[in-house]
């Protein structure tokens, strides 16, 4: 985690302080379980909870241990059992370190997940106040980088909307999917540990219950986990390319917004530069470099191998982290982005009516015109166009072969500027509902 891109909601739920926190708590609502069997005294439940509840875990101090016993876990239960005492011999009864290790990281992934729904959230709100906003000012379509024919800019809005709720749905469905507890014991048997006791304390940490976890929770669970918020990166991505497209100086349709005071570059004091959504195409291909080690996590050796547990400990962190600060930064984009509907305009004409050729192709066939033929016509004369700036509509009238077939009054009908923009409507009632 790099302090310039973290946000410090999402970095507390990875600080050691919060691990070992769960830890406990793992343990602790496994001890009550425990006492409800009667496996362990009740008395000695209440003070692992009583005395680890008021406890302050001393980070340093698990440290130490660890660089000893070289064993994490084995290292909290030392320092844990120097808070509770003697009842502490209760605690960790016919549970593996990979229970609460993987119970933990869910517990994490799903807080961390709950936060980035929210930032979801932000960001959708942002798209939909801007869409309709602009729903009906009218801009160029691209295609290949090349103008092609006219949109809104509240549709493009409007599709990048359809495009984040998709992955919030995703992203719920993959919340759903890692919020799996497992405390089965050494190779995943229940042999020293009776099932209830995990359905308790996944009951109590709002999870569900692993079917079947071997030693460790089934890592194809994370490597979906991982690989949606891989998704999510490319879209944020996507929208960032746009947004810089757009800003470019040819185009100057759409900017980031420039505070004052603000520099855009140490030699320039002209510059003003895509700086946020040129950080968040950066910030995406460190997303979605995590989701291939999460993928190679899957195939571990029988029952355990620890050969995840390094790769974990980095991506689960950097992944939310990373995530959470680039979905709060697109947010601000779009909430602060600056639009020029006239700059919009002046690209649309820039072409002299070339975006009205498929229609008038259209309608020469539908008057006759075998296809082919219909567009060798409309080519000849959107070529003159493209290359000596004529204007189209004053080309297709004085050409005699068109006239044959189209009047001056259907030709003008067809450069009516309401043509390419008379569904947007129904675009908006399918994105946002009616």
């Amino acid at each position: 985690m790099i302090p310039r891109y973290s946000r410090p909601q999402m970095t507390q739920i990875w600080s050691p302080e919060t691990k070992f926190r769960i830890w406990f708590e793992i343990e602790a609502h496994a001890a009550t379980a425990m006492a409800n069997l009667g496996v362990i005294p009740k008395s000695a439940a209440e003070t692992i909870w009583e005395k680890g509840s008021a406890a302050e875990f001393d980070v340093a101090r698990i440290d130490a241990i660890e660089t000893e016993v070289k064993h994490d876990v084995i290292a909290f239960l030392t320092h844990l059992a120097e808070h509770v005492g003697p009842d502490a011999r209760f605690v960790h009864q016919g549970m593996t370190s990979s229970d609460v290790l993987d119970t933990c990281f869910n517990v994490q992934l799903v807080r961390a997940t709950d936060i980035l729904l929210e930032d979801m959230d932000r960001v959708l709100a942002g798209l939909k106040v801007r869409a309709y906003e602009h729903k009906e000012t009218v801009t160029i379509g691209r295609s290949h980088g090349i103008h092609a024919e006219p949109t809104t800019f509240g549709i493009k809005l409007a599709f990048a909307y359809a495009e984040f709720e998709r992955c919030k749905n995703r992203l719920s469905a993959a919340r759903a999917e890692i919020a799996t507890c497992a405390l089965s014991g050494a190779v995943g048997t229940f042999a020293n540990i009776d099932p209830s006791i995990e359905a308790y304390v996944a009951e109590q940490l709002g999870l569900e219950v692993e079917p079947v976890s071997t030693q460790v929770i089934p890592r194809d669970r994370h490597a979906m986990y991982f690989a949606t918020l891989a998704v999510i990166a490319s879209s944020i991505e996507r929208l960032a390319t746009e947004i810089r497209h757009l800003q470019r100086t040819e185009v100057l349709e759409a900017e980031e917004y420039f505070s004052p005071g603000q520099k855009g570059s140490s030699a320039m004091p002209h510059k003003r530069n895509p700086v946020l959504t040129e950080n968040l195409t950066g910030l995406a291909r460190m997303v979605r470099s995590y989701a291939m080690p999460a993928m190679e996590n899957v195939a571990l050796w029988h029952e355990r191998d620890i050969s995840h547990s390094s790769v974990e400990r980095m991506i689960g962190p950097d992944a939310t982290v990373t995530l959470d600060f680039a979905l709060g930064r697109m947010a601000g984009v779009m909430e602060k982005l600056v639009i020029y509907p006239e700059r919009m305009q002046a690209n649309l004409d820039k072409l002299g009516g070339l975006h009205n050729s498929q229609r008038v192709l259209l309608a020469l066939t539908q008057a006759g015109v075998d296809r082919e033929g219909a567009y060798r016509l409309v080519q000849v004369n959107a070529m003159k166009t493209w290359h000596h700036g004529k204007d189209f509509l004053s080309e297709l009238k004085a050409d005699p072969e068109i006239a044959k077939y189209l009047s001056h009054e259907q030709l003008e009908d067809m450069f009516d500027i309401a043509h390419h923009t008379k569904h947007a409507d129904t675009i908006f009632e399918r994105v946002f509902g009616a």
